[in-house]
């Protein structure tokens, strides 16, 4: 009986208890969640227009934060060290469409999940060969980006709210609407449909992959980019923050493979479940929840609805 009261009913008396610690550990979850939602969106991006899940997402984050502060500390503005390192990422997604995807067209999934295994491997020896292996800070505030924090009082205690984390909200929700209105509202974004569902068939009616996959990169470059500056923001940029991007594969399991809506939902669902159960039910579960809760998540998912929330069914015909 003493196991099932510690399991079902002190967590919720702890949380009634002190109401204002679980505000502050909602608002904790809801920014971790936010960002990784942020990660979930690059991968996203790449598997509406190829159809595969791309490993090099998370060097990607790393990769676009490592050259954004490489830039800054080589002496150049913050400014114009945005704007290279967003041309960098473009000169990314150039030489990756260029020199490996171009040779892959209408090949299987697998071949294309295999040659971005290579790339993950190939930036992590060149990042490493270009910034060196050490973990490097990110200033917010030369980034102009906001610091401080603000106090609140709810329940005659106290809950802070970190500028930085409210900066992080509202770039995902900008890049989550631009995001959405561009594959649902546009031309291309809907040739990226096209061009996911079937390579031969968006040749032959006039869509050209080069051009496509080169733009979707490119997005995927910039996501990783505004995800990059917040996770770096946070704590040092260094090429562990790639562990922490492989978060988005539950996350994407959760939401849906294919679906804006879902990797937002699932960023959100792991973000929030994850931070509730390392404070409440942590001393029973042992410590470093937040490690392995996400993928029990998805382990579930994969169980009972494999093509989560908000994916399409897979039905096959025989």
């Amino acid at each position: 009986m003493d196991i099932l009261y510690n399991i079902l009913i002190d967590p919720f008396v702890q949380m009634g208890s002190a109401p204002d610690f679980f505000l502050q550990v909602l608002w904790s979850g809801f920014v971790a969640g936010t960002l990784y939602s942020l990660i979930a969106l690059g991968f996203v991006l790449i598997f509406k227009a190829s159809g595969v899940f791309n490993f090099a997402q998370g060097i990607m984050v790393v990769f676009a934060a490592l050259t954004l502060v490489g830039l800054y500390q080589a002496g150049v503005p913050a400014w114009l060290a945005l704007i290279l390192t967003i041309g960098a990422m473009f000169a990314l997604a150039w030489l990756v469409e260029r020199i490996v995807l171009r040779n892959l067209v209408n090949q299987e999934e697998i071949i294309l999940f295999m040659a971005t295994i290579g790339l993950n491997y190939f930036l992590i020896g060149f990042g490493e060969y270009v910034f060196g292996g050490e973990p490097k800070p990110m200033i917010a505030s030369e980034l102009g980006l906001p610091t401080g924090s603000t106090t609140f009082e709810p329940f005659g205690g106290i809950v802070i709210i970190e500028h930085l984390d409210v900066a992080a909200v509202v770039m995902a929700i900008i890049l989550v609407t631009a995001l959405a209105i561009f594959f649902n509202k546009t031309r291309i974004g809907r040739a990226l449909r096209a061009v996911a569902d079937d390579h031969q068939a968006a040749l032959s009616v006039g869509i050209s992959l080069n051009q496509i996959w080169v733009i979707v990169w490119f997005a995927a470059g910039i996501v990783a980019l505004a995800t990059g500056i917040m996770w770096g923001a946070k704590s040092d940029v260094s090429f562990a923050l790639q562990i922490v991007a492989l978060k988005a594969l539950p996350v994407l399991i959760i939401g849906g493979f294919t679906s804006i809506p879902g990797a937002i939902i699932g960023g959100l669902m792991i973000g929030f479940g994850e931070k509730l159960f390392e404070i409440y039910w942590g001393g029973l579960l042992g410590s470093g929840v937040e490690g392995w809760f996400a993928y029990v998540i998805a382990l579930i998912f994969l169980l009972f609805r494999p093509q989560g929330l908000f994916g399409e069914k897979i039905i096959e015909r025989i």
